[in-house]
């Protein structure tokens, strides 16, 4: 059974997913002004990755609110979901880009909550998932206006100066591309729990056309439309964008083809779209938002056409990745989240989906004509 919403946007806390209290109100006690306070949570119910709780407590400045980021319950992929990498990134982003959240507190020591976690700012917005949010019924132009936000935000993200932010030494990104395959392949290894006929050649496929990177910008890593929040009477409006903590500095058309995954949706079954977007009444298509791409961030359409099939391959693959972890936490007993019970037919399902796409690229006698 889904928990019913209580604030909105939140649901109470899932079973299994509860929160030690009592430490957490003695750690913002000694860490917070505002002394001894009542505290509340609640869930954002949103999301199969980490968990995010709304937080409510008199030691909390301004509104009283914030919201709480910590890892799943249970064991977790080395390097992933690391609450620690995501917080000092916020530190760093929130300046040079208002719609990543201000981060608030981070508690480094586990024994408080059985993992790190750290507190942002809380935003009031909206977020679109399987279906267009009832706030936007009487705007018939939503649909549009959400492409328009969700690819322009794209192209301000890989248009920040990251040399004067200070942001370029956030890691290497020569070969960063490389290293996004080789670094997603060993996770698929690790959580592979039932054979995948189109996983090897996929993976072959992948290294063995690896480009070099279009340039080198900042990099989300997770970008898609239900990571944006948005204004409750305005879809063009950008509240926040969320979950940083995959960001890197590498090539932009490595967010690109990921993003265009989640917005195609190919591999999908219809029952199991994971957010609104191309195949909806009145929303971008894949062209249109390539257009879109192409005119905000100053590249030349006819080479990102000619350019983004391996990008949009290595989206399919991650994102099957990503699927395929989630479902062996679920199949291993570390999670009893109903939601996951799916997930394993759905990261084949995209294997296969990434395997399609690789017999459908054009070959070097096509390209140049």
């Amino acid at each position: 059974m889904t928990a019913r919403p209580v604030n909105g946007d939140t649901a109470p806390v899932r079973p299994g997913e509860e929160l030690n209290l009592e430490a957490l109100r003695a750690y913002l006690d000694a860490h917070l002004v505002g002394g001894q306070g009542e505290l509340s949570l609640e869930q954002f119910p949103g999301g199969h990755s980490n968990l995010t709780y709304l937080l409510k407590s008199s030691s909390l400045e301004g509104s009283g609110e914030a919201v709480l980021r910590r890892a799943p319950m249970g064991p977790v992929a080395p390097k992933a979901h690391d609450m620690v990498r995501e917080y000092h990134l916020l530190e760093r982003i929130h300046p040079v880009f208002p719609p990543a959240p201000r981060p608030v507190l981070l508690c480094e020591d586990a024994s408080v909550l059985g993992t790190p976690f750290f507190l942002m700012e809380r935003r009031h917005g909206v977020v679109a998932r399987t279906a267009m949010p009832p706030e936007y019924a009487d705007l018939p132009e939503a649909p549009r206006r959400m492409s328009e936000a969700l690819v322009d935000t794209l192209a301000q993200l890989h248009g920040i100066d990251i040399a004067a932010a200070g942001l370029d030494t956030l890691g290497k990104p020569q070969g960063f591309n490389r290293r996004q395959v080789e670094g997603w392949a060993g996770r698929w290894t690790r959580a592979e729990t039932d054979p995948t006929p189109d996983a090897p050649g996929v993976m072959a496929w992948l290294l063995a056309n690896v480009p070099e990177e279009s340039a080198h910008t900042l990099v989300h890593n997770d970008f898609k439309l239900d990571n944006l929040m948005l204004g409750a009477h305005d879809p063009s409006h950008v509240v926040a964008l969320l979950d940083w903590e995959m960001t890197a500095i590498g090539d932009p058309l490595v967010d690109l083809g990921l993003t265009l995954c989640y917005w195609t949706q190919r591999g999908f079954p219809q029952s199991r779209r994971i957010t609104v977007g191309e195949g909806y009444p009145g929303f971008f298509s894949r062209e249109e938002f390539l257009a879109r791409y192409a005119e905000q961030s100053g590249r030349s359409l006819p080479d990102l056409l000619g350019n983004i099939g391996w990008y949009e391959v290595l989206g399919v693959f991650k994102l099957a990745v990503i699927v395929q972890q989630i479902y062996a936490r679920f199949h291993a007993g570390q999670t009893n989240d109903p939601r996951f019970a799916v997930l394993g037919d759905q990261a084949q399902a995209l294997m296969q989906e990434a395997a399609r796409q690789i017999a459908a690229q054009p070959t070097p006698s096509q390209v140049q004509t």
